[in-house]
């Protein structure tokens, strides 16, 4: 039997977005609604401590910069498919964002003059990132908790795995989660909801994303109904370390990191001569997967062969300055020294553009329900992502959907849950999945998922290769069968949440194959070589997702929203 909390606001996810999301809630509402932040880790363990280069805002118009550029550069980095009215709203609303995080106590790397410092990042025409050296994440997670600590009604639950989000009548009534600890059932009442549980690059084997970035709140969103949007655009970083794909922050290249491959050239001069290093990420990724195919990467370990980042020539000083962290990183996991030799790298799973559908403010289909950060696409990224564009995202999208769920929550009342339905994912998770312990052995199925999309869900694709990764899919989801556990206790059982999230991301991935199999175009992060060309006339247009009756997606779209610019070619 569940035990019941009654909150008014509940909060799904603890990286920024959630806690920004939490904060505006609990300062919206003034003290008088309860905000609970419910997650699987502890906050200060969420994927987001772990970005390193910046976060964009147009800070300085004084210098030639303006909200103009900025969504323009959004919107053409996107290859088109960004909404322009999400974009402008972004846009105006990110510098409020950095100056709220610098009140607070963020600390900001600085120009001479002491204002805020910026950094270049690939697509932007100016340098927009602020930063702190290249630990960014972690300073803005810490300033974020530090803050939501000194609010007494925001009550965290670190360690409660979420199983469902329950959603009656289209509207959002509560969800239901396992505490770890105890393995106790509870089912969370409450009046609004924000859906901030991150992304899903865990469906790769080389991939920069904690263990923890396993598509749980898309699956979550999907099974009740809402659907995901643009889901076959997955961005690959193009440097992730080899052989463990740790990311190597694009603040190298914005420091003025060279990428060389096998003969010593600068080989961006080919594939984006103007921006060179600093074009787009699809660009730089695509760049590099063609010289590794053509011949002119090094061989690496496991097939992961590779070009090299250059950054010896900015000087043991300048490194130590703007990018410790980073040489840490390479001397610790690769054994080199950045400062001596280039360091290996290739495309890494690191952010899905797609995601739970929701409108420009952030809101779900189901009444009370909004979602922000990664989970949710707003159709801010489109086809790619420009870099320090998504920890800003999290920023405005937390803060605009915390901001909603306080006011609605202090217009409605708790609704009443079906019991049936929570009886229903207890017996699910106890009765089917750790007592039945039905299919095949989970870490093998895993490890057989990753290597599928790793394959044939990569930088390029092909019909072949992606017909090869449904089956494959499939057969893995009927070996699967309800989750094989092996360890029948209920306490810190973390067989059964491998189980859980492994159960997610088999329904994520098949999603994602089946998305990109039915766009018959390249466009940014999604590249057919059977189809090499953007299709504006047919394909400039959102996927929509459903999940059928019968378990299969069903497609449907959405147009574009153009505002002021409209697609042009896609030149660096």
């Amino acid at each position: 039997m569940a035990e019941v909390i009654t909150t008014d606001v509940v909060i799904i996810g603890s990286g920024l977005a959630g806690l920004r999301a939490a904060i505006e809630a609990a300062r919206r509402s003034e003290g008088k609604l309860e905000v609970s932040v419910v997650t699987k880790v502890h906050a200060m363990r969420s994927h987001s401590v772990a970005y390193a280069g910046g976060t964009a805002g147009m800070l300085y118009p004084d210098e030639g910069d303006s909200f103009d550029l900025h969504a323009y550069d959004t919107i053409k980095g996107a290859a088109w498919l960004a909404d322009q009215d999400a974009v402008e709203l972004f846009v105006r609303l990110a510098p409020q964002e950095i100056y709220q995080l610098d009140h607070w106590g963020m600390p900001w790397a600085r120009r001479p003059d002491g204002r805020i410092n910026q950094r270049r990042f690939g697509g932007h025409s100016f340098p927009r990132a602020c930063f702190a050296a290249d630990k960014t994440g972690l300073y803005a997670m810490q300033t974020l908790y530090d803050t939501s600590l000194k609010y007494d009604n925001i009550k965290f639950y670190h360690e409660f795995f979420v199983t469902s989000l329950l959603i009656e009548d289209g509207e959002f009534r509560g969800i239901t989660a396992i505490e770890l600890r105890t393995g106790d059932f509870y089912l969370f009442k409450a009046k609004a909801g924000v859906l901030a549980t991150g992304g899903a690059g865990r469906l790769y084997s080389f991939t920069t994303y904690s263990h923890s970035s396993t598509a749980d709140g898309m699956a979550m969103a999907y099974r009740a109904g809402l659907p995901l949007k643009d889901q076959e655009f997955f961005q690959f970083h193009p440097t992730g370390l080899v052989p463990s794909g740790i990311l190597i922050s694009e603040a190298v290249r914005g420091e003025g990191g060279y990428l060389l491959n096998n003969k010593g050239e600068r080989f961006m001069k080919r594939y984006a001569p103007e921006r060179m290093e600093l074009a787009p990420r699809d660009v730089v990724s695509k760049a590099e997967m063609t010289e590794i195919l053509e011949g002119r990467g090094f061989e690496g370990p496991g097939g992961l062969d590779y070009v090299l980042l250059d950054m010896r020539h900015l000087g043991e000083d300048k490194i130590n300055e703007r990018l410790p962290h980073i040489r840490e990183t390479a001397i610790r996991f690769a054994g080199v020294d950045p400062v001596e030799e280039p360091m290996p790298v290739r495309p890494v799973a690191h952010y899905s553009m797609g995601g739970v559908h929701a409108n420009i403010y952030g809101a779900t289909p189901a009444r009370g329900l909004w979602a922000a950060g990664e989970v949710a696409c707003i159709s801010l990224h489109g086809a790619n992502r420009l870099g320090t564009n998504s920890s800003i995202d999290c920023l405005v999208y937390g803060m605009l959907t915390g901001r909603q769920a306080a006011e609605y929550a202090m217009k409605n009342h708790i609704r009443d849950v079906s019991p049936e339905k929570v009886a229903n994912e207890e017996k699910r998770i106890f009765d089917r999945i750790l007592k039945g312990a039905t299919g095949e052995n989970p870490y093998q199925i895993r490890r057989e998922m990753q290597d599928t999309m790793s394959k044939h869900v990569y930088v390029f694709r092909d019909e072949k290769g992606l017909k090869e990764a449904i089956k494959k899919l499939k057969e893995l989801r009927e070996r699967f069968g309800e989750g094989h556990v092996a360890d029948k206790s209920r306490e810190y059982n973390t067989n059964l949440v491998h189980v859980l999230e492994l159960d997610a991301m088999l329904e994520v991935a098949y999603v994602v194959a089946r998305a990109a199999l039915n766009r018959t175009e390249t466009r940014g992060a999604h590249t057919r070589l059977d189809y090499p060309k953007r299709d504006d006339k047919n394909w400039l247009k959102h996927t929509l997702i459903a999940r059928g009756p019968d378990g299969e997606p069903q497609f449907s779209y959405l147009p574009v929203v153009i505002t002021k610019w409209p697609p042009t070619e896609r030149k660096y």
